[in-house]
């Protein structure tokens, strides 16, 4: 049964939006969720948080007339519940079903869908290079990103395909040409972003959008690593590749590439003017990368001997007060007092024990305790090198769910 399928309740039902679900959420209120999905769905993939009670009933169990008791008896009659699903048709006939027996009950707006839309951008109070730095955030599957400005040019890291328009219309509304859009990495967990910016000019993107401004016609220059080119990178040659040390101008600002591979053979992180350095998958403020999505299982220990060097060979010997941005946080890392994703680099070498053991050690925690793989890994690593193509629907639907590009946060905290 899909969406459409569902009978329209005979109670009206109000819908809260995502972005309102998020507020009481961050606020601290205390929010009780139902979630209709099937248990495998919701087993994978689901809103959590510290204030946030969640209970998982099928739908399923709501289409007899005669709902069981055991099932009434799950959901509180005390309090206000929410009830989601993957798109909202569901959630909207089971809140319906529930109002009509006396619950205080809304459904939550296009569902779970509508959580993985929610991108909020945030600005990095410990960054103190030139311009201005934004730490964009996804909280639906921990996906980072971040937009650099200065004087009227800004350039995009690790952004992603499904908030192509979002970029671009946040770079007209400061006023700034959006230069360069970079990836760190092959992604296996989102579509990337940076061929569908590099392919508008400015005159297409001001037809794309009544938002964006018309820009330079030199249009959005993409970049990935060089030594990502040997992945099987299909359009190689229609976008820049970044060798180590190589700088690109943003205003006053400088962003050079750094080679950290380990998470892939072509991982590069990109050092925003001395002041913050953008990790991709290599080092989150909670945990470090895992290295068998590029190599597998028979090649992770090679790979984790490989990201043990750039980890201490290339990122730990910046200075302390470095900040560190990865693409990608998890239900345990803790914001930093301006709201973002970051930590200097000594505050992650005092708190990380996986950043002071020594490489054997190393290798044998990090393989010890990998968590499942990315959702549709695969079918998202073959998009990202241009062998499939597939629409935006698509595309948005190939990236839901959890990120799982981190070794298990559990066992590499300090105490």
């Amino acid at each position: 049964m899909n969406a459409d399928d569902f009978p329209t309740p005979d109670v009206d039902v109000d819908s809260v939006d995502p972005e309102s679900l998020k507020d009481r959420i961050d606020a601290g209120e205390e929010v009780t969720l139902l979630d209709a999905r099937m248990q495998s769905d919701y087993e994978e993939w689901r809103i959590d948080g510290e204030n946030v009670t969640s209970i998982n009933v099928p739908y399923f169990e709501f289409l007899e007339d005669d709902i069981d008791d055991d099932v009434l008896d799950r959901i509180p009659d005390d309090r206000e519940v929410t009830v989601l699903c993957a798109k909202g048709g569901a959630s909207e006939f089971v809140a319906g079903t529930l109002a009509e027996r006396g619950y205080d009950v809304d459904h939550l707006e296009d569902g779970m869908n509508g959580w993985a839309g929610i991108y909020e951008a945030v600005e990095v109070g410990g960054y103190d290079g030139a311009g201005t730095l934004l730490q964009y955030q996804r909280p639906s599957s921990g996906c980072l990103g971040y937009l650099l400005y200065d004087d009227d040019e800004a350039a995009i890291i690790d952004p992603l395909r499904a908030f192509t328009d979002r970029y671009l219309a946040d770079a007209a509304e400061l006023g700034v040409d959006l230069q360069y859009a970079l990836d760190t990495h092959v992604h296996a967990d989102h579509i990337s972003g940076v061929r569908e910016l590099a392919e508008f000019s400015g005159s297409s993107r001001a037809e794309r959008s009544d938002d964006v401004r018309d820009l330079d016609d030199e249009g959005v220059e993409g970049v990935i690593p060089e030594a990502a080119v040997d992945r099987g990178v299909t359009y190689a040659d229609e976008l820049t590749t970044a060798a180590d040390g190589d700088t690109f101008q943003v205003g006053d600002a400088t962003i050079e590439a750094v080679s950290t591979p380990g998470h892939t053979t072509g991982m590069t992180s990109y050092l925003v003017d001395g002041s913050l350095l953008a990790t991709g998958d290599g080092l989150f403020v909670e945990s470090v990368a895992r290295p068998d999505l590029e190599e597998g299982d028979e090649g992770a220990p090679d790979a984790a001997r490989t990201l043990y060097e750039s980890l201490q060979e290339r990122v730990l010997t910046l200075p302390d007060d470095t900040l560190v941005g990865g693409a990608h946080f998890s239900d345990v890392a803790e914001p930093a007092t301006d709201g973002t994703y970051t930590a200097p680099i000594g505050e992650l070498v005092a708190e990380m024990d996986a950043l002071t053991m020594d490489e054997d050690d190393f290798v044998d925690l990090i393989l010890s305790d990998t968590p499942p793989r990315p959702a549709n890994y695969e079918d998202i690593i073959a998009t990202n090198l241009g062998r499939n193509a597939v629409d935006d629907d698509e595309a948005f639907t190939l990236e839901l769910g959890p990120n799982n590009c981190a070794a298990s946060q559990d066992s590499l905290a300090g105490d």
